[in-house]
């Protein structure tokens, strides 16, 4: 039970950071490899912002905690949500419908914001501690299960909830599901595409920044190097999902982190293989993912 819980709460901060990007590349076909700067962005703020909350975070109050981290996890969206619109706006606007271009062109874009957070902040590892209300552990049923990964797995099931009901009770959220479809058909009809693809965009910039801040918290350290790391896992479970839907990055999520916690202890040596070997039997068994949408482009 320890692992599996391990696996659920790594799984839904990978589905918090992929989400995002399944949705840029399901909707605009971008293919955006300057996610992991997102990442880092959100790590970083949230850093620096348990930096300024030394007090709440180390309270024996549970209220004071959770407001630390609501606080960080507010900056860190908005600081990732910008940087989206700014690099949709210089960096990927440039190279819609080319996806070689949109690769290396995104690819150097994260290179340079990664190169700017180490001179900013300097190539240290930076040590982000869990507020006191948050770490320890419970024991359920027998098993010790780490606060911090009960209060993720709790965060993640909220957040799927709101995602699910925006995008299955809301216009924008029909909007966006058509448009992953059938981007012609939500032109005809006189909506701006463009315009909620900017706003997709940002949205998914977000995602990874809260992601950023959930995964930094719960390895207790970061360096500039912590979303091109993480990218890897996320375009993995992107591909084995099926971009574009929520639902197959969801489940490709718990796969992915299940497969790696329990390798983990089982075979350590190929832990790291195992996810990409996953990946490979799902692509022989469902060439799209495993929830690949059909597109009438």
């Amino acid at each position: 039970m320890t692992l599996t819980f391990a696996g659920l709460a790594s799984g839904i901060m990978l589905f918090v950071m992929a989400s995002g990007l399944s949705m840029i590349f399901g909707l605009m076909d971008v293919l955006n490899f300057g996610h992991g700067a997102f990442i880092t962005i959100g790590a970083y703020m949230g850093w620096l912002v348990f930096g300024l909350l030394a007090g709440p975070v180390a309270s024996t109050h549970l209220a004071a905690n959770l407001l630390s981290v609501l606080a960080a996890s507010g900056v860190a969206i908005f600081c990732a949500g910008l940087l989206g619109l700014l690099f949709e706006r210089v960096v990927v606007r440039k190279v819609y419908g080319d996806h070689l271009k949109q690769i290396l062109i995104t690819l150097g874009g994260a290179i340079v914001i990664e190169q700017l957070v180490m001179m900013i902040w300097g190539p240290q590892e930076k040590t982000l501690g869990l507020p006191v209300g948050l770490s320890g552990t419970l024991s359920i049923a027998g098993a010790t299960i780490e606060r911090y990964r009960v209060f993720v797995i709790a965060i993640g099931l909220a957040l799927l909830a709101v995602m699910h009901l925006v995008l299955s009770r809301t216009r924008l959220g029909l909007l966006v599901r058509a448009g992953v479809q059938d981007r012609e058909m939500v032109e005809a009809l006189g909506y701006r595409i463009d315009h909620i693809f900017v706003l997709v965009f940002v949205a998914g910039a977000a995602l990874a920044g809260f992601g950023g801040v959930l995964w930094a918290l719960s390895e207790g350290s970061l360096n500039s190097a912590i979303g091109g790391r993480t990218l890897v896992l996320v375009l993995i479970v992107i591909v084995i999902g099926g971009p574009g839907s929520i639902a197959g990055t969801f489940v490709a999520s718990l796969l992915v982190a299940l497969t790696g916690s329990y390798m983990a202890y089982l075979a350590p040596k190929v832990a790291l293989a195992s996810t990409v070997l996953l990946m490979v039997v799902v692509l022989m068994w469902r060439p799209g993912g495993l929830y690949a949408l059909e597109k009438s482009r």
